[in-house]
């Protein structure tokens, strides 16, 4: 047990589950021969003790504490479950189950079965970061992993290579896919599963992170009838959720919009949405010489990952239609140079392009415990030079209003730049160095973003350290 961060080791923290922790308030601190040990700020002590010991079939010994530590504890270890109203997911109560809808109702992104030596781990990931969520003894883990693999319909007898799948869960308000990848490691298979939630009307382009100057530029270049908008990040940065948002807006009874995606991570009512399937040949490039001939207004393509899918978004987007797409890129400028590289004429792309944008996510501190503090330039990157504005910064602290992480929430950072006709004659030219016109032309970057967010308390100097560097 950590007395700093109140982090509790794996293996006791799931000895009892969420639902139990809050309800009895009851911490477990120690486990030897079959006695567990808990804290708890209960008064009557005897009664809890005997109800806990028919629960849990074991000897329990109970441990006083404030109730103000204990709350502390709980918020630290145990995700309280979003209430649903109206109904509720209804499986059998195995563990599989367990996992995977406490996933879906704490909001976590992404779970991960790993498998060691003597053990098995699952991890959660929320809000970016990966917690360690269950241990699994390693004579049950093959027994997990088949059921994953029965549900998402892969070959269980195959565990030499890499497998995808699906799995579609629904109930009676809520339905979601989730989609599985297997991946052969030293001790067994590995597994990630991602949650892919189906509804994307929830999306709004200006409550993602954008500038009000940055949303305006980004929202006219998208009611031009042609040419290619761009959307660039690492995996995970939130390209999608980007894109979905756009599609949003522009979707309408008088548009025709085909997407091709892999996976499909949401539905959009009014939107013709088509699933890769390399295996017969429906890649990016072919699915997009057939959309042409379906008489589209929008185009969205799910990523740029080789010429020939650029050159295709190219002539698409030379015959009179609006394309989106994403490609992995570090900035916005960064993506010109990547079409060259990839064997697009430049003077193609001067004429095409008509905004390219960059983006992150990042932690926002939570505003119940952030705490203002002087600036010490030695937390800084060694190159970064600190503005002289910035006087003061936001630490993050942790309470129990963000499970003591001391974030809540994710904001995403943009730079966005739009291609104008002297932006165009550097494209053609092949200039390398465009800071000047950057910065002449008012274009934050990813950096600049990230400063003005430490600077006015959104976010932490540590949580952007790594857009600091040059």
């Amino acid at each position: 047990m950590d007395i700093k961060t109140y982090h509790i080791e794996t293996g006791l923290q799931q000895l009892i589950s969420a639902e139990q922790a809050f309800h009895y308030r009851i911490v477990p601190v120690e486990r030897q021969n079959g006695h567990i040990a808990f804290k708890t700020d209960e008064v009557d002590i005897s009664r809890l003790r005997e109800e806990l010991e028919v629960i849990l079939g074991c000897k329990v010994e109970l441990r006083e504490e404030t109730a103000e530590q204990i709350d502390r504890y709980l918020t630290a270890n145990y995700r309280k479950t979003q209430q649903k109203t109206g109904g509720s997911l209804h499986y059998t109560p195995d563990f599989l189950e367990k996992i995977l809808i406490t996933a879906k109702e704490i909001g976590s992104s992404d779970i991960h079965f790993e498998p060691y030596e003597e053990s098995c781990r699952v991890r959660y990931r929320l809000d970016g970061k990966l917690i360690e969520q269950f241990h699994i003894p390693i004579k049950e883990y093959p027994v997990i992993i088949n059921k994953i693999k029965i549900r998402a319909n892969l070959d269980i007898s195959e565990k030499r290579l890499p497998q995808d799948g699906r799995i579609t869960m629904s109930s009676d308000t809520d339905e979601f896919d989730i989609r599985v990848s297997s991946l052969p490691t030293l001790h067994g298979e590995k597994i990630v599963l991602r949650i892919l939630s189906k509804d994307a009307s929830r999306f709004d382009l200006g409550e993602l992170g954008f500038t009000e100057r940055e949303l305006k530029i980004f929202t006219e270049n998208i009611k031009k009838p042609n040419g290619i908008i761009l959307i660039s990040g690492p995996t995970g940065s939130g390209k999608t959720t980007t894109l979905y948002a756009t599609l949003k807006l522009i979707n309408d009874s008088k548009t025709n919009i085909l997407t091709i995606e892999d996976p499909i991570e949401y539905t959009l009512e009014g939107v013709n949405q088509v699933q890769l399937k390399e295996k017969i040949g429906l890649d990016f490039a072919s699915a997009m010489r057939t959309f042409l001939r379906q008489d589209p207004d929008v185009i969205m393509v799910g990523e740029i990952r080789d010429v020939k899918t650029a050159n295709m978004a190219i002539r698409a987007a030379l015959t009179g239609h609006l394309v989106l797409s994403t490609i992995h890129t570090n900035s916005a400028w960064a993506t010109v140079s990547r079409l060259v590289d990839m064997g697009v004429p430049s003077f193609l792309i001067a004429s095409t392009l008509n905004v390219s944008v960059a983006q992150r996510l990042v932690r926002k501190l939570c505003d119940h415990c952030k705490t203002e503090t002087v600036v010490d330039k030695s937390i800084f990157p060694e190159n970064f030079r600190v503005p002289d504005t910035l006087k003061t910064h936001f630490k993050a602290v942790g309470c129990n209003a963000c499970y003591h992480t001391g974030y809540s929430g994710r904001k995403a950072i943009y730079e966005i730049i739009p291609v104008t006709a002297a932006l165009a004659e550097h494209i053609k030219n092949n200039t390398l160095d465009i800071e000047t016109y950057l910065r002449e032309n008012n274009i934050n970057t990813l950096k600049n973003n990230a400063v003005q967010l430490v600077q006015n308390g959104t976010t932490s100097v540590e949580e952007v350290y790594a857009l600091l560097m040059d």
